[in-house]
């Protein structure tokens, strides 16, 4: 792949990056924050095509709250699969919500 002439391997031979790996995770980075409807677009698909992806963690993934991430499930008919199924599962929607407490307090 290139962008205006610069391929990844380039970024990675000039020593602005250790590798194409970190290249590429950079640049996905600046991708969703600069587009974070695309974060969105992921979350529901993933939701909707992978069973053991939470509420919880698509709620992350498109970066809206928990609530919010119903709303959007709703809007675009994708069933909600409430309840987690495990403590493992309880305890990370937990976690999540945490982090989203602690950030509402900093």
């Amino acid at each position: 792949m290139t962008l205006q002439g610069i391929r990844v391997e380039d970024l990675v031979q000039a020593g602005v990056y250790e590798s194409e790996a970190q290249a590429m995770d950079e640049a996905l980075r600046h991708l969703l924050q600069d587009r974070p409807e695309l974060r969105l677009q992921v979350a529901l698909h993933r939701y909707r095509t992978d069973e053991e992806l939470t509420l919880a963690r698509a709620a992350t993934i498109a970066g809206v709250s928990l609530e919010r991430m119903k709303e959007l499930l709703d809007r675009h008919g994708v069933p909600l699969r409430l309840g987690p199924e495990s403590i493992e599962e309880a305890r990370e929607e937990w976690t999540v919500i945490e982090s989203w407490v602690d950030a509402d307090t900093d």
